[in-house]
């Protein structure tokens, strides 16, 4: 009985995954101190030119992506709450900023793109309502030995992709890059960055490839040299990259700085902020990551695409 109670404690109670592993009181002091904030912006996918590059930051590391015509969604976090889940509820931090488009709203997926196994990128609540909506009808990508969290959904497809692979689905090229950062859900599971290479959870980013035009997207990472193989790569119209929670976590997530630094070193053409201003991951002030992106853009040869939860960027 012992046993099974330590078990419980260990696998339900403790709220772990990325910065989420804090103590319930804690987690209750640190969304009350923030006031939700509110959307400025409101996506309209349906009035989107499926001849173009169009996106918009839905809240987080969420991006909807029209690239000419194949819709794809990064990261999908779209409920109020993250963290455990257990018995259908969520223990976790709230959402400071509501998500720009509900499930509802979001046009029939081709492609759902996880960069790691993180509460914060990989949502299962989010993943089961769209594989509900859409039954065997979407196709999923998701890095090395984190297949199991997503195993039983209702996926067209499920591609796992290493670092330096590719794979082409639906006509568009995916490459999987290593960045620096870390794997496990839980703490007590093996990770690359904890040197299990073979059997511990990755972490990408990736390169996505159609029609001779580029996206990067970095998923989550401290600055790092890992992508210099991208320096000068031709074509990348848009890099998508974290700017948020570097404070006090700077060994795993790079500030704006840092993430204008890697983005313009691709030669990417514009540069669009992710994992900020969504959920308190972070000690930084709320609108920092944002206030410091565009303060410092304009020292990089790089037009900014979009600063805000909910606006829309065509590639023109």
């Amino acid at each position: 009985m012992e046993t099974s109670r330590r078990k419980f404690v260990k696998k339900i109670l403790l709220p772990a995954g990325g910065m989420l592993f804090f103590p319930p009181f804690l987690l209750k002091k640190m969304n009350a101190a923030n006031e939700k904030a509110k959307l400025n912006y409101k996506p309209k996918p349906e009035m989107w030119d499926d001849n173009k590059i169009t996106l918009a930051w839905l809240g987080h590391s969420t991006v909807l992506i029209n690239f000419f015509g194949k819709w794809i969604l990064t990261d999908p976090v779209l409920f109020e709450r993250i963290g455990l889940y257990f018995l259908g509820i969520s223990f976790g931090p709230t959402r400071l900023t509501p998500p720009a488009l509900s499930i509802n709203e979001i046009p029939k997926l081709d492609i759902i793109l996880l960069s790691h196994a993180h509460m914060d990128h990989l949502d299962i609540p989010t993943l089961k309502e769209i594989t509900n909506l859409y039954p065997y009808q979407i196709d999923i990508i998701t890095a090395y030995l984190t297949q199991d969290l997503i195993n039983d959904m209702k996926w067209k497809s499920i591609t796992i992709l290493d670092w330096n692979e590719s794979s082409l689905i639906s006509d568009v090229k995916f490459t999987a890059y290593e960045v620096k950062h870390f794997g496990w859900r839980f703490p007590w599971e093996r990770d690359r960055s904890r040197g299990y290479f073979k059997d511990g959870r990755s972490y990408n980013s990736y390169l996505i490839e159609y029609k001779n035009k580029k996206i990067f997207f970095g998923g989550d990472t401290a600055f790092t040299d890992k992508l210099n193989h991208l320096n000068g790569a031709s074509n990348i119209e848009i890099a998508i990259m974290p700017i948020g929670a570097y404070n006090p976590w700077k060994k795993n997530h790079c500030n704006p700085e840092e993430a204008l630094q890697m983005a313009a070193s691709m030669n990417a053409k514009y540069f669009v902020p992710v994992h900020t201003k969504t959920f308190k991951l972070g000690v930084e002030p709320f609108d920092e990551p944002i206030e410091w992106l565009l303060k410092s853009i304009v020292n990089y040869n790089i037009k900014l695409g979009l600063h805000e939860i909910g606006q829309t960027f065509v590639v023109v």
